[in-house]
């Protein structure tokens, strides 16, 4: 759900903020084949504290660091630091447990530069008798691919059930084979004891750009409707809080509307699962995009907070707005869209979730096509190679007046602003069409 280059060398070497974005910031999610597929699984577990409340921390880190330069040491207790936090984000209310069903959810983390982590985990119960407590497995990546980590994840909690010893091997075999192309497959060799030797196949979504997005998550939820609402503030970069009791629905659903956005990157705060340690974010006066558990509702509502759209995912519906909502869009294209959004939800049962992932996906981008598909056109190149965006020019050349008065709000945002820098320097003037 965002974008950039390279996403390991910028990312191994920042200390990562928690969690806060800041202006400008750039995140990566097209990655060259070959790299690691994760940096850490950490096991994160809740050790009772002598008050009685339960803290979690970390028991378990594959692969251990070894002869780490001091800047590169900092960073990494940074991040080992913020992982715990992160994994049990519904704060210390646990008690021992006979049943738990797993859940599998995501979260981010911003460096200072802008580059994004991401952690995925599954919070399951260990095999056993009697009352025990959850943990979860966390693999750290620079990469995004949600399908592809949750079936890794399948693996571990597998042989999580057999024992710890066996999921050590599979994570090695997996940190040895380099991450696939996109489309491609990668196979691990993996022993289990009284299973034999298994292959597991790994593959990789053809279309980068979705392989970390489950549009599903977001249509079984929402009205088409209050989906463009949800669009037409996150493209203006408006403060956006979405409120869910399972962390699987928030991390699926934020990545899912930051993906609404391509081509372009929400450049801001985004922090699919909000710490309860961290409420007070939404405080900010700059923009956001963050998940609550709807445990949190009231206390979120008793912030001295500024403007923001606040979504509840259960009941599917808006808790406060700005009120301007329905007006953003223009009236043409937002009515293109909803057909297209309604024709997808009809048929939810006959589309696999690829299917609905690039349909939507097209609606979207056409809508920007429609709205900013020109601005090749507009980009003046000068003898160096570099060029000069002529905004007034672009936004005059936009005939509907709703759709220029929209454009003019949208060529102030920072997506806009770092997508355009990005145009700029590359030397090759862009097709008039977008």
């Amino acid at each position: 759900a965002s974008e950039g280059k390279d996403g390991a060398s910028a990312a191994e070497n920042t200390p990562p903020q928690v969690p806060q974005g800041k202006q400008g910031e750039r995140s990566s999610v097209f990655y060259s084949a070959g790299q690691f597929f994760f940096e850490y699984l950490v096991v994160v577990s809740l050790k009772k504290m002598p008050d009685g409340h339960y803290e979690p921390k970390i028991t378990y880190q594959f692969p251990k660091r070894e002869n780490l330069l001091k800047g590169q040491k900092e960073e990494e207790e940074r991040l080992l630091q913020a992982i715990p936090l992160f994994c049990f984000p519904d704060g210390n209310n646990w008690a021992p447990l006979t049943e738990f069903t797993s859940e599998t959810f995501s979260f981010v983390l911003t460096n200072v530069d802008g580059s994004r982590k991401i952690g995925y985990c599954r919070r399951l119960l260990p095999s056993g008798r009697g009352v025990r407590l959850p943990e979860v497995f966390c693999i750290i990546s620079c990469l995004g691919c949600f399908g592809l980590f949750s079936k890794i994840l399948d693996e571990v909690e597998k042989r999580r059930q057999i024992s710890m010893a066996v999921i050590y091997p599979f994570m090695q075999g997996l940190r040895e084979s380099p991450f696939p192309a996109p489309g491609k497959t990668v196979t691990i060799k993996s022993f289990i004891p009284e299973s034999g030797t298994e292959l597991i196949e790994l593959t990789r979504p053809v279309d980068a750009h979705l392989e970390h997005v489950e549009f599903q998550a977001l249509l079984q939820r929402l009205s088409p409707h209050l989906i463009l609402h949800i669009f037409a503030s996150a493209m203006l970069e408006r403060r956006l809080i979405f409120l869910a009791e399972e962390l699987s629905v928030l991390s699926q659903c934020i990545h899912a509307v930051a993906a609404l956005l391509y081509p372009f990157t929400w450049a801001h705060t985004y922090i699919p699962v909000l710490p309860e340690c961290l409420l007070d974010t939404v405080c900010c006066p700059t923009p956001f995009m963050v998940g609550i558990q709807m445990r949190h509702l009231q206390r979120v509502l008793e912030q001295p907070m500024e403007e923001a759209l606040i979504v509840d995912l259960c009941e599917g519906k808006i808790i406060r707005a700005v009120g301007d909502e329905e007006e953003i869009l223009p009236g043409k294209l937002q009515n293109e869209m909803l057909i297209s959004l309604n024709r997808h939800n009809n048929n939810n049962n006959v589309h696999t979730s690829e299917q609905v992932n690039a349909l939507v996906s097209e609606a979207f981008v056409q809508f920007f096509v429609r709205l900013v598909g020109h601005y090749g056109s507009h980009i003046k190149w000068g003898r160096s190679g570099s060029g000069s965006f002529q905004e007034r020019a672009f936004c005059k050349a936009v005939a509907s007046k709703s759709c220029r008065r929209l454009l003019k709000k949208f060529v102030k945002t920072n997506m806009f602003s770092l997508f355009i820098e990005e145009a700029e320097k590359s030397r090759i003037p862009q097709e008039g069409n977008g």
